[in-house]
């Protein structure tokens, strides 16, 4: 079926949308968006002001400064007006909802919806399971994830994540220092990476965004700021192509979560850039990571520091091979392209 598809984006309020940004739900989004138009359908994307889209941006305007309920509240708000606006003046085949908070505007209107469940499903309010709107489907991103879900009243599919792994850069020459690409918050565990390097005795680059939420910013003041020396470096969100430029010089990424990770695009990266990985073994990292032959899978900071001491033993193109075969952008994609449809002519039928 080659018809044209008009598929509605709709990203968490509080987060831009491009291929700089941090989050995974924001990199999924985008990734979609810029294949959908290279397919030849219509995407059209609410996103906040500011952020880089292939097809065409209904912003919403950014926020600066703290981060609160008020503000995601507002934001909301104007989500939910901008979702509102753009059924009534157009057709759309499906409208895709990214936000951990997307029940707060899903779309009243008669059409599909597609929410991708890009965090723990614990994250979400438990009315998500029990939707009774026709037309919503919801989908997890590994089988993982898939498997901790409560029973659900709509229809749940898995679409595994994926980049596109030609755009990493791969040169087999590595440098010494171990890399931690991450939002900087509790659940990241970016001060057991640092304890870790230091046990180890390996420097550390660690590069991200610490976003204005109170906890976030008393983690990095408390628990992160203290850890830091000449060896050990926060250097803050980085660009795409610094983090191409990270990952492709890193002997190592590290991802210590202390949450069960419903997937990891970071590990992915890395993986596709000839970088082992050293995770934690929890949710979806276990089925990413092969342990022993793409990186390491511990439980500890001792185990995390003997694992960046013995990296050495991991294939560097062993990384990348998998990364190819397993992580490809365009298997996502496909996936995500043919719900599009089975959910668009359902909808048409009924």
């Amino acid at each position: 079926m080659n018809t044209c598809l008009s598929v509605l984006n709709v990203a968490y309020p509080l987060a831009p949308v491009g291929m700089n940004s941090v989050g995974g739900s924001e990199q999924i989004l985008s990734l979609i968006d810029r294949q959908l138009v290279a397919s030849g359908h219509r995407s059209i994307v609410i996103a906040q002001q500011g952020s880089e889209t292939a097809g065409e941006l209904i912003p919403i305007p950014a926020r600066e400064g703290a981060l609160n309920s008020s503000v995601l509240a507002e934001g909301q708000r104007q989500t939910r007006d901008a979702i509102r606006s753009e059924l009534n003046h157009r057709h759309i085949d499906v409208v895709h909802l990214h936000g951990l908070d997307f029940s707060a505007y899903i779309p009243e209107q008669d059409v599909s919806v597609l929410a991708t469940l890009h965090l723990p499903a614990s994250w979400y309010d438990p009315g998500v399971f029990r939707l009774r709107r026709a037309k919503t489907a919801l989908c997890c991103v590994s089988k993982s994830q898939l498997s901790t879900c409560p029973v659900s009243s709509a229809p749940m599919y898995c679409v595994p994540n994926g980049i596109s792994v030609s755009n990493f850069l791969y040169t087999g020459q590595k440098s010494g220092y171990a890399l931690m690409l991450t939002r900087v918050c509790p659940e990241k565990g970016v001060h057991i990476a640092l304890e870790a390097s230091q046990q180890a005795q390996v420097p550390l680059v660690i590069a991200g965004q610490v976003y204005g939420y109170a906890e976030h910013q008393r983690y990095f003041t408390e628990q992160v700021r203290p850890r830091l020396d000449e060896t050990r470096r926060f250097v803050g969100p980085a660009t795409f192509a610094q983090k191409r430029k990270l990952l492709a010089g890193a002997c190592c990424l590290l991802v210590p979560s202390l949450v069960d990770e419903t997937s990891s695009l970071v590990a992915m990266e890395a993986m596709a850039s000839g970088t082992p990985v050293i995770a934690h073994r929890r949710g979806a990292l276990a089925e990413l990571v092969l342990d022993g032959e793409t990186g390491f899978l511990v439980d500890t900071v001792p185990q995390m520091a003997a694992a960046i001491r013995d990296i050495g033993s991991i294939s560097s193109a062993r990384c990348r091979t998998e990364a190819i075969q397993r992580f490809p952008a365009e298997k996502c994609f496909e996936t995500y392209l043919s719900l599009y449809r089975n959910l668009a002519a359902a909808s048409q039928a009924a």
